[in-house]
């Protein structure tokens, strides 16, 4: 008999019915049933909860398809028939299979399209965390103390699986309250004075004091020898958002008045003065500046020195502030002025950014008038769509009633700030419908789109542009160009972050411990550099609308120092360390900063040969090739084996046995077990073709005193000898990665499970990406326009597809 390894290997491309007669389940698969499945799944029994009792027909298939789907696995899994009841033969199996999935083909192809519904959920940490970022505009992390959410279908953003425990809701009130005290400050401090002696300002030398200082103040003549002599005397500053004044004390020591300027000046500064007004100073760095104000210097003692003033505006790349002398004009005699301090006051306007942003309104309009304006534009952002009036007017009350109670209007507005920050229409994704249990299929209006959008691209909330679109009822029609812009912006890093992370499922690279004594080389610094050479390498992919497909194999990646050294790769052109530069100039790589790396061979290149995926598919002490199959079979094939049996023995760690046979050897006589070879089949083979890479991801050719053999066979004849080839294999399996990496990234976006109505959908997506290059943007797009991602339907089901006539019943 077959074993079941070979059933398994029979159905991963099962032949369906693909014509347009609808199979009739009654004539062949349901014989099937009564012969082995009705004696233990009958109305009676019922073992495991499961009956097959009214499986009598086509329709019933299709109405029952999750307990067929459930049933089948464990036929596949060897777990149906038990072994005491008579058995199918591999070919019944197949063929059985096989039927079911053509009823289930027909019925899809022919169904009325469902976008199913998706469970209002809230924020999950780093949705929570971005939004306020977005929405507030302050520079913490207010989910330090929140607890972890939970995962569903490999991700944290699934509705059925985020609970809103006490110990949250009471996160969430004390998040509120630390969030508006950091946002608006009811009583702002002072602005801040620095104040700098001449004696301390630039140009710096040991000769200053000698030279150019009098009494303590510092001497500029336009005819000195030196920078010192010359001026401007200049220093630099750090700058917040905002205003600022600067003071200086002036005399003139050359006789009549002597004209000076004050300059800002910064490398980044765009707001330049013309290059001939600057000529005419006195010595300015890099000949670039802008002049402020120009003054006449009168004074000519301590005594009656003159206080310069001049406003400093609010102006990007601002560094550095001078006082200048003017060239005297030709034929002149030169100038002379002393300066005894530099000074700066501010930012004039000491609240922070945030306060200025969320408090702004009109000037003239009354208390009451701009409470209202601000809390509009306000809620609209925080809930993600128009607030109504009488949600607006709550809140004025709040407002109004804070304040006739002799508080503060800034301490009103916390208070109403953190009264939104509290309310679920803040907390949770929330999409309203006027027919919640409809079953037939609508569009979400556009500000729900909108979210949807930014949650899906950068987990957090819809920005202006966005809502701005939503307003005018524009954004559906202008997905395509929306994608692409999100995509472009530095906030889809989330989509690396928080989905290809997730997918990849390296994120426990955190709290793996590898075997300091055999792996030594293994400290936190590789660990980071691992997840990091993953995570640029996923955005490099995005930024540059790469194929999806370079996932797999790549000609490039990106590499520090300590991560080089781990894979013996020297500099940037990809050169073997310790051997003589095949491709010369490149920049070797010796620090911790990352540099995009071009690959010589197909060592490296691609996910399945990173360090970050080869460490998290390895046992602490040795590697695993069953980990690592299983993960390429799961998560890039969308293919994962059943469980494994119970009482399965693990694989002796004993030294005796690791001593006396490579890994290889032993894990062949652990296939010997039938109960063991249904998976190995499948998982190992692609397990052998990474051993050349230890548990950490280091090359290798021996394991311990036994050389490695990366060779082999699949169960389907596919030849292979190491990485290489399993890449070529893996990439020429495009339809499978496709619909891998479709499913989980549509399971992403609409923080559900993708279900049997869903696979037209998915099917659309893989033959587009197959029409485009495969490009990253059309993935996401595809998505974004899909049914399931734009469109809801009510709490029950539609209406299942029965028969060609178009006969239905619900379940």
């Amino acid at each position: 008999m077959r074993t079941f390894a070979a059933i398994v290997v029979a159905l991963t491309f099962p032949t369906f019915c693909a014509g347009d007669e609808f199979p009739d389940f009654s004539k062949l698969g349901q014989r099937f049933v009564e012969r082995h499945c009705l004696r233990c799944h009958n109305t009676e029994t019922q073992e495991g909860e499961l009956t097959l009792a009214d499986a009598r027909d086509s329709q019933a298939v299709v109405r029952s398809r999750k307990v067929f789907e459930t049933a089948l696995k464990r036929i596949l899994a060897g777990e149906m028939p038990p072994e005491d009841e008579p058995r199918p033969t591999p070919d019944e199996i197949r063929e059985f299979t096989a039927h079911v999935k053509a009823i289930w083909d027909y019925a899809d192809r022919h169904a009325e399209p469902d976008p199913g519904r998706v469970t209002m959920r809230r924020l999950n940490k780093t949705e929570y965390r971005n939004t306020i970022r977005d929405l507030i505009g302050v520079d913490f992390d207010p989910t330090v103390d929140f607890p972890s959410d939970d995962v569903g279908h490999g991700f944290d953003n699934i509705g059925d699986v985020l609970t809103l425990p006490p110990v949250l809701m009471e996160r969430y009130l004390a998040a509120a309250e630390s969030i508006v005290e950091r946002a608006i400050v009811v009583n702002p401090p002072d602005p801040v004075k620095r104040h700098l002696a001449a004696r301390y300002t630039e140009p710096a030398s040991a000769d200053v004091e000698a030279k150019v200082l009098e009494n303590g103040w510092r001497r500029m003549s336009s005819d000195g020898a030196e920078a010192i002599e010359t001026g401007p005397v200049h220093t630099r500053y750090e700058w917040q958002d905002g205003e600022y004044i600067f003071r200086t004390k002036v005399y003139a020591k050359s006789e009549g008045s002597v004209p000076i300027a004050i300059v800002l000046s910064g490398r980044r500064l765009e707001d330049l003065s013309p290059e001939e007004e600057i000529n005419g100073l006195v010595a300015i760095p890099y000949g670039r500046g802008k002049i402020l104000k120009r003054f006449d210097v009168t004074a000519h003692s301590p005594e009656d020195a003159q206080l310069i003033e001049v406003k400093v505006p609010d102006l990007s790349g601002r560094s550095r502030l001078m006082v200048a002398l003017a060239k005297p004009k030709d034929g002149a005699p030169a100038t002379s002025v002393l300066v005894e301090h530099l000074a700066l006051e501010g930012p004039l306007d000491s609240r922070p950014a945030s306060q200025r942003e969320l408090l702004k309104a009109n000037p003239d309009a009354s208390q009451a008038e701009q409470t209202r304006e601000v809390l509009t534009r306000f809620l609209k952002r925080a809930y993600r769509r128009p607030a109504t009036p009488e949600e607006v007017e709550r809140l004025a009350g709040l407002v109004d009633a804070t304040v006739a109670d002799g508080s503060s209007w800034e301490a009103g507005m916390q208070l109403a700030v953190q009264a939104v920050l509290c309310s679920p229409k803040f907390l949770f994704r929330v999409e309203l419908d006027d027919r919640p249990t409809s079953p037939q299929p609508r569009p979400l209006d556009e500000y729900q789109l909108a979210s949807r959008l930014s949650y899906f691209l950068w987990s957090s909330m819809p920005d202006d542009e966005l809502l701005t679109l939503a307003d005018q009822g524009q954004l559906a029609e202008n997905l395509d160009t929306q994608v692409k812009r999100m995509l472009a912006d530095p906030k889809s890093r989330a989509l690396v972050d928080n989905f290809a992370i997730q997918w990849l499922q390296i994120g426990r690279i955190n709290q793996l411990a590898p075997d300091r004594e055999m792996f030594p080389a293994f400290d936190d610094d590789l660990r980071t550099s691992m997840l990091q050479e993953t995570v640029l390498f996923f955005d490099s992919i995005i930024r540059e609308d790469r194929s999806i497909l370079d996932l797999i194999d790549a000609d490039y990646t990106f590499l520090n120092g300590p991560l080089a050294r781990l894979y013996g790769i020297a500099d940037t052109n990809g050169n073997p360390a310790g051997q003589e530069a095949k491709q010369p100039g490149g920049e070797v790589l010796r620090d911790e900063e990352f540099k995009r790396v071009s690959l010589q061979d197909r060592t490296r290149g691609g996910l399945l040969t990173q360090a970050s995926v080869l460490t998290v598919t390895s046992n602490p002490n040795r590697t695993s090739p069953v980990k690592r199959g299983r993960w390429v079979l799961e998560q890039i094939l969308g293919e994962p084996p059943p469980p494994p049996p119970p009482n399965v023995p693990e694989l002796s760690e004993e030294k005796e046995a690791t001593s006396a046979a490579s890994l290889r050897e032993r894990l062949e006589i652990h296939r010997q077990n039938p109960s063991c070879a249904n998976c190995h089949e499948k998982m190992d083979p692609i397990g052998f073709a990474l051993e050349n890479y230890n548990a950490i991801g280091g090359f290798r050719t021996k394991d311990g005193e036994f050389p490695i053999d990366s060779s082999g066979e699949f169960a389907d004849g596919t030849k292979f000898s190491g990485p290489g080839d399993l890449k070529s294999i893996v990439r020429d399996k495009r339809e499978e990665f496709t619909r891998c990496l479709t499913e989980k990234m549509l399971i992403y976006a609409l923080g559900r499970g993708v279900e049997y109505y869903d696979r037209p959908t998915v099917e659309q997506i893989v033959q587009s990406l197959a029409e485009n290059e495969y490009r990253f943007s059309v993935l996401v797009q595809e998505i974004a326009k899909s049914d399931p991602f734009r469109y809801r339907r009510g709490t029950e089901p539609m209406p299942e597809q029965g028969d060609p006539e178009g006969e239905s019943s619900e379940n």
